[in-house]
Order: C-alpha cells, then sequence, then structure tokens
C-alpha cells in the first residue's frame, strides 16, 4: 500500500483538487473521493454509479488505481455513469 496523490475533478465541477488515494484503491472507491469533495457541493447528487476516467479511457470499477497505469499526480475524472 501506498500514497497516491492525483489530480481530480468531479465532471461539471470548476475546481480541479489534490486527492490523496492509496495505490490499491479500486476505480469506484476513488471516485468515492473524490465525489466526497464536489458533490452536494457544487455538484448535484446523482442516482446511478459514480466512474473514474484516465487519459480519456474509463476504468472498470473493481480495477486497483496502481494497477490502471495511473501515477502520482495524474490527472483523473469521477463523472456519474448515465449510460
Amino acid at each position: 500500500m501506498a500514497l497516491l496523490p492525483l489530480s481530480a475533478n468531479f465532471e461539471n465541477d470548476v475546481f480541479a483538487m489534490l486527492v490523496p488515494v492509496d495505490d490499491q484503491d479500486t476505480a469506484q472507491v476513488v471516485g468515492q473521493k473524490i465525489a466526497e469533495h464536489a458533490v452536494g457541493h457544487r455538484v448535484a447528487a446523482g442516482s446511478v454509479p459514480i466512474r473514474v476516467r484516465h487519459e480519456g479511457r474509463v476504468l472498470p470499477p473493481e480495477q486497483r488505481i496502481g494497477e490502471a497505469g495511473v501515477g502520482p499526480l495524474d490527472h483523473v475524472e469521477a463523472f456519474f455513469d448515465e449510460s
């Protein structure tokens, strides 16, 4: 387990933020950690799952972020999966 600081935002949020995650966190957990700082504050809550996008690729929810090719200070975006 290692600290993995990420640049992140939630889709349609006006702020990017630095979010510390663990490299063993799943993409689902990372999405929730990002959402904690935006959803209900600057982004309206949704009733669909939260997903994470890295370099245009949507990460599978169960994939560990450290195994997905995401490195320190890489930018990721969380979003509501309305598909």
